[in-house]
Protein backbone atom coordinates (compact mmCIF):
# COMPACT_ATOMS: atom_id res chain seq x y z
CA UNK A 1 0.00 0.00 0.00
CA UNK A 2 1.18 3.53 -0.78
CA UNK A 3 2.04 5.07 2.61
CA UNK A 4 1.57 8.63 1.34
CA UNK A 5 -1.91 7.80 0.08
CA UNK A 6 -2.75 6.15 3.40
CA UNK A 7 -1.55 9.20 5.31
CA UNK A 8 -3.73 11.47 3.20
CA UNK A 9 -6.72 9.29 3.84
CA UNK A 10 -5.99 9.24 7.55
CA UNK A 11 -5.96 13.04 7.40
CA UNK A 12 -9.57 13.13 6.23
CA UNK A 13 -10.72 16.37 7.84
CA UNK A 14 -13.18 16.73 10.66
CA UNK A 15 -15.90 17.65 8.22
CA UNK A 16 -19.24 15.90 8.38
CA UNK A 17 -19.33 16.79 12.08
CA UNK A 18 -22.64 16.06 13.74
CA UNK A 19 -21.99 19.05 16.00
CA UNK A 20 -19.55 21.91 15.64
CA UNK A 21 -18.30 22.97 19.07
CA UNK A 22 -15.25 24.93 20.14
CA UNK A 23 -12.46 23.01 21.85
CA UNK A 24 -14.26 19.71 22.30
CA UNK A 25 -12.57 17.00 24.34
CA UNK A 26 -13.49 13.73 26.01
CA UNK A 27 -14.11 14.99 29.52
CA UNK A 28 -11.26 17.51 29.72
CA UNK A 29 -10.80 21.05 30.94
CA UNK A 30 -9.68 23.91 28.69
CA UNK A 31 -6.11 24.23 29.98
CA UNK A 32 -4.42 21.86 27.52
CA UNK A 33 -1.55 23.63 25.68
CA UNK A 34 -1.38 23.66 21.86
CA UNK A 35 0.11 20.51 20.37
CA UNK A 36 3.79 20.68 19.49
CA UNK A 37 5.34 19.46 16.25
CA UNK A 38 6.38 16.14 17.81
CA UNK A 39 2.89 15.47 19.14
CA UNK A 40 1.32 16.23 15.77
CA UNK A 41 3.77 13.88 14.05
CA UNK A 42 3.01 11.13 16.58
CA UNK A 43 -0.73 11.56 16.10
CA UNK A 44 -0.50 11.43 12.32
CA UNK A 45 1.80 8.42 12.41
CA UNK A 46 -0.61 6.57 14.70
CA UNK A 47 -3.59 7.48 12.50
CA UNK A 48 -1.71 6.26 9.42
CA UNK A 49 -0.86 2.92 11.01
CA UNK A 50 -4.43 2.43 12.16
CA UNK A 51 -5.73 3.18 8.68
CA UNK A 52 -3.35 0.57 7.28
CA UNK A 53 -4.47 -1.99 9.86
CA UNK A 54 -8.15 -1.31 9.23
CA UNK A 55 -7.62 -1.56 5.47
CA UNK A 56 -5.91 -4.91 6.04
CA UNK A 57 -8.84 -6.17 8.12
CA UNK A 58 -11.28 -4.99 5.46
CA UNK A 59 -9.33 -6.87 2.80
CA UNK A 60 -9.00 -10.03 4.92
CA UNK A 61 -12.54 -10.45 6.18
CA UNK A 62 -14.64 -7.49 5.11
CA UNK A 63 -14.39 -5.56 8.38
CA UNK A 64 -16.35 -2.32 8.20
CA UNK A 65 -16.92 -1.30 11.84
CA UNK A 66 -14.64 -1.50 14.88
CA UNK A 67 -14.52 -0.10 18.37
CA UNK A 68 -11.58 2.30 18.64
CA UNK A 69 -10.03 3.53 21.90
CA UNK A 70 -7.40 6.12 22.75
CA UNK A 71 -5.41 7.06 25.86
CA UNK A 72 -6.23 10.69 26.38
CA UNK A 73 -5.73 10.80 30.14
CA UNK A 74 -3.45 9.12 32.67
CA UNK A 75 -5.76 6.66 34.43
CA UNK A 76 -3.04 4.55 36.05
CA UNK A 77 -4.34 5.51 39.50
CA UNK A 78 -7.56 3.67 38.68
CA UNK A 79 -5.91 0.69 37.02
CA UNK A 80 -7.27 1.70 33.61
CA UNK A 81 -5.56 2.23 30.26
CA UNK A 82 -8.15 3.59 27.83
CA UNK A 83 -9.95 6.87 28.42
CA UNK A 84 -12.19 7.29 25.38
CA UNK A 85 -14.18 5.02 23.06
CA UNK A 86 -15.49 5.58 19.54
CA UNK A 87 -16.83 3.71 16.54
CA UNK A 88 -14.68 3.66 13.42
CA UNK A 89 -16.42 2.69 10.19
CA UNK A 90 -15.55 2.36 6.53
CA UNK A 91 -16.70 5.20 4.27
CA UNK A 92 -16.63 3.53 0.87
CA UNK A 93 -17.47 6.70 -1.04
CA UNK A 94 -14.45 8.51 0.38
CA UNK A 95 -12.30 5.37 0.54
CA UNK A 96 -11.46 6.32 4.12
CA UNK A 97 -12.32 5.49 7.72
CA UNK A 98 -14.55 7.75 9.77
CA UNK A 99 -14.90 8.02 13.52
CA UNK A 100 -18.17 8.73 15.34
CA UNK A 101 -17.93 9.57 19.02
CA UNK A 102 -19.19 11.83 21.78
CA UNK A 103 -17.12 14.74 23.07
CA UNK A 104 -17.50 17.11 25.98
CA UNK A 105 -17.12 20.81 25.14
CA UNK A 106 -14.34 21.87 27.50
CA UNK A 107 -15.38 23.99 30.44
CA UNK A 108 -19.02 22.90 30.12
CA UNK A 109 -21.29 20.09 31.22
CA UNK A 110 -22.46 19.46 27.65
CA UNK A 111 -21.58 16.60 25.29
CA UNK A 112 -22.23 16.36 21.55
CA UNK A 113 -21.58 13.84 18.81
CA UNK A 114 -18.85 14.29 16.22
CA UNK A 115 -17.92 12.58 12.98
CA UNK A 116 -14.32 13.00 11.84
CA UNK A 117 -11.31 11.31 10.26
CA UNK A 118 -8.76 9.18 12.05
CA UNK A 119 -6.13 11.90 12.24
CA UNK A 120 -8.36 14.50 13.96
CA UNK A 121 -9.42 11.79 16.41
CA UNK A 122 -5.83 11.46 17.61
CA UNK A 123 -4.91 15.14 17.30
CA UNK A 124 -5.72 15.66 20.95
CA UNK A 125 -3.54 16.12 24.01
CA UNK A 126 -3.03 12.38 24.45
CA UNK A 127 -1.37 10.77 27.43
CA UNK A 128 0.08 7.98 25.28
CA UNK A 129 0.08 7.53 21.53
CA UNK A 130 -1.49 4.09 21.56
CA UNK A 131 -4.76 2.83 20.16
CA UNK A 132 -6.93 -0.16 20.95
CA UNK A 133 -9.30 -1.64 18.42
CA UNK A 134 -11.86 -4.42 18.64
CA UNK A 135 -13.37 -5.69 15.38
CA UNK A 136 -17.08 -6.28 15.89
CA UNK A 137 -18.95 -9.43 14.90
CA UNK A 138 -20.29 -9.37 11.32
CA UNK A 139 -23.94 -9.18 12.39
CA UNK A 140 -23.16 -6.30 14.76
CA UNK A 141 -21.32 -4.47 11.99
CA UNK A 142 -24.26 -4.88 9.63
CA UNK A 143 -26.59 -3.38 12.23
CA UNK A 144 -24.25 -0.52 13.15
CA UNK A 145 -23.05 0.59 9.73
CA UNK A 146 -26.27 2.24 8.45
CA UNK A 147 -26.89 3.68 11.91
CA UNK A 148 -23.47 5.33 12.09
CA UNK A 149 -23.79 6.76 8.58
CA UNK A 150 -27.10 8.45 9.47
CA UNK A 151 -26.83 11.60 11.62
CA UNK A 152 -30.35 11.24 13.00
CA UNK A 153 -30.09 7.57 13.92
CA UNK A 154 -26.62 7.97 15.41
CA UNK A 155 -28.00 10.64 17.73
CA UNK A 156 -31.04 8.62 18.86
CA UNK A 157 -29.63 8.01 22.35
CA UNK A 158 -27.49 11.15 22.54
CA UNK A 159 -28.12 13.07 25.78
CA UNK A 160 -26.44 16.46 26.11
CA UNK A 161 -26.05 16.80 29.94
CA UNK A 162 -22.58 15.38 30.53
CA UNK A 163 -20.69 13.96 33.49
CA UNK A 164 -17.39 12.13 33.10
CA UNK A 165 -18.47 9.68 35.83
CA UNK A 166 -22.13 9.34 34.79
CA UNK A 167 -23.84 6.41 36.50
CA UNK A 168 -24.53 3.57 34.03
CA UNK A 169 -28.07 3.01 35.34
CA UNK A 170 -29.13 6.65 35.32
CA UNK A 171 -30.32 8.87 32.49
CA UNK A 172 -29.54 12.20 34.20
CA UNK A 173 -26.16 12.49 32.48
CA UNK A 174 -24.33 10.63 29.74
CA UNK A 175 -20.59 10.33 29.20
CA UNK A 176 -18.75 9.44 26.02
CA UNK A 177 -18.22 5.73 26.61
CA UNK A 178 -21.79 5.40 27.84
CA UNK A 179 -23.19 6.78 24.58
CA UNK A 180 -21.14 4.24 22.62
CA UNK A 181 -22.27 1.34 24.82
CA UNK A 182 -25.93 2.31 24.73
CA UNK A 183 -25.80 2.84 20.97
CA UNK A 184 -24.19 -0.56 20.55
CA UNK A 185 -27.05 -2.06 22.57
CA UNK A 186 -29.61 -0.30 20.37
CA UNK A 187 -28.00 -1.67 17.23
CA UNK A 188 -27.96 -5.23 18.58
CA UNK A 189 -31.50 -5.14 20.01
CA UNK A 190 -33.97 -3.45 17.59
CA UNK A 191 -36.66 -3.01 20.28
CA UNK A 192 -34.47 -0.45 22.07
CA UNK A 193 -35.71 3.05 21.34
CA UNK A 194 -34.56 5.04 24.37
CA UNK A 195 -31.86 5.08 27.05
CA UNK A 196 -34.00 3.38 29.71
CA UNK A 197 -34.51 0.35 27.47
CA UNK A 198 -30.85 0.30 26.50
CA UNK A 199 -29.76 0.28 30.13
CA UNK A 200 -32.31 -2.39 31.03
CA UNK A 201 -31.07 -4.60 28.19
CA UNK A 202 -27.45 -4.12 29.28
CA UNK A 203 -28.30 -5.14 32.86
CA UNK A 204 -30.22 -8.17 31.56
CA UNK A 205 -27.20 -9.20 29.49
CA UNK A 206 -24.91 -8.91 32.49
CA UNK A 207 -22.98 -5.73 31.72
CA UNK A 208 -20.78 -4.80 34.70
CA UNK A 209 -19.52 -1.22 35.01
CA UNK A 210 -16.18 -0.31 36.53
CA UNK A 211 -16.39 0.74 40.18
CA UNK A 212 -13.93 3.48 41.12
CA UNK A 213 -12.86 4.21 44.68
CA UNK A 214 -13.37 7.95 45.05
CA UNK A 215 -13.43 9.45 48.54
CA UNK A 216 -15.39 12.49 49.71
CA UNK A 217 -12.52 14.95 49.34
CA UNK A 218 -11.79 13.77 45.81
CA UNK A 219 -15.47 14.10 44.92
CA UNK A 220 -15.68 17.57 46.40
CA UNK A 221 -12.56 18.75 44.59
CA UNK A 222 -13.74 17.32 41.30
CA UNK A 223 -17.22 18.80 41.58
CA UNK A 224 -16.03 22.26 42.59
CA UNK A 225 -13.17 22.45 40.13
CA UNK A 226 -14.74 21.11 36.95
CA UNK A 227 -18.06 21.55 35.16
CA UNK A 228 -18.04 18.12 33.53
CA UNK A 229 -17.99 15.98 36.69
CA UNK A 230 -21.06 15.35 38.84
CA UNK A 231 -21.95 12.70 41.40
CA UNK A 232 -25.61 13.44 42.11
CA UNK A 233 -26.80 10.64 39.82
CA UNK A 234 -25.09 8.01 42.00
CA UNK A 235 -27.00 6.31 44.84
CA UNK A 236 -26.22 7.81 48.24
CA UNK A 237 -25.24 4.41 49.62
CA UNK A 238 -22.57 4.05 46.94
CA UNK A 239 -21.27 7.59 47.35
CA UNK A 240 -20.98 7.24 51.13
CA UNK A 241 -19.07 3.99 50.57
CA UNK A 242 -16.73 5.78 48.10
CA UNK A 243 -17.96 3.57 45.26
CA UNK A 244 -18.47 5.35 41.94
CA UNK A 245 -19.70 3.09 39.13
CA UNK A 246 -19.26 4.29 35.56
CA UNK A 247 -18.78 3.06 31.99
CA UNK A 248 -15.13 2.58 31.10
CA UNK A 249 -13.60 1.41 27.85
CA UNK A 250 -12.30 -1.69 29.60
CA UNK A 251 -15.80 -2.60 30.82
CA UNK A 252 -17.20 -2.20 27.30
CA UNK A 253 -14.46 -4.34 25.77
CA UNK A 254 -15.08 -7.01 28.40
CA UNK A 255 -18.84 -7.00 27.76
CA UNK A 256 -18.40 -7.18 23.99
CA UNK A 257 -16.13 -10.20 24.29
CA UNK A 258 -18.30 -11.98 26.89
CA UNK A 259 -21.36 -11.55 24.68
CA UNK A 260 -19.40 -12.54 21.55
CA UNK A 261 -20.24 -9.21 19.94
CA UNK A 262 -16.64 -8.67 18.89
CA UNK A 263 -13.17 -10.13 18.76
CA UNK A 264 -10.00 -9.72 20.76
CA UNK A 265 -8.45 -6.36 21.54
CA UNK A 266 -5.60 -5.29 19.27
CA UNK A 267 -3.17 -2.67 20.59
CA UNK A 268 -1.22 -0.43 18.22
CA UNK A 269 1.72 1.45 19.70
Amino acid sequence: MNVVRTARRALAAASLSLALLPAAHAGQTCDAPPLGRTQVAQALDLACRIAQRLDALAAQNGTQVVLLARQGRNLDEWGLSWSHLAFAYRDDAAQAWRVVHKLNACGTAVGQLHRQGLAPFFLDDLHRYRAGLVPLAPAVQQALLPLLRDNTRAATLQHAPYSMVAHPASTRYQQSNQWALETLAMAVEPTITDRNRAQAWLRFKGYQPTVLRVNALQRLGARVGTAHIAFDDHPNADRYADRIATVTVESVFRFVQEQKLGGALEVLN
